[in-house]
């Protein structure tokens, strides 16, 4: 069974390194099974892994948590 894993494990398998973050790899079924039950690897639905989608950055704040206050105008 193919898989596509979902985190970059350390080690190899049967010799070979395992496959990075979003690579696919086939193992038998039993044990991909496993790695998909465990949350480590799913069934690749033929689209590539796109990375998380980091947040925007946070609003400029003073040390004490609160947002600087505006200047006034004339």
């Amino acid at each position: 069974m193919r898989v596509r894993m979902k985190v970059t494990v350390s080690g190899t398998r049967d010799g070979e390194p395992w496959p990075e973050k979003g690579g696919d790899v086939d193992l038998p079924d039993n044990e991909a099974k496993q790695l998909i039950a465990g949350g480590l690897a799913a069934e690749p639905d033929d689209k590539p892994e796109i990375e998380e989608a980091t947040a925007p950055p946070a609003e400029t704040s003073t040390p004490s948590g609160r947002k600087p206050a505006a200047k006034p105008t004339k």
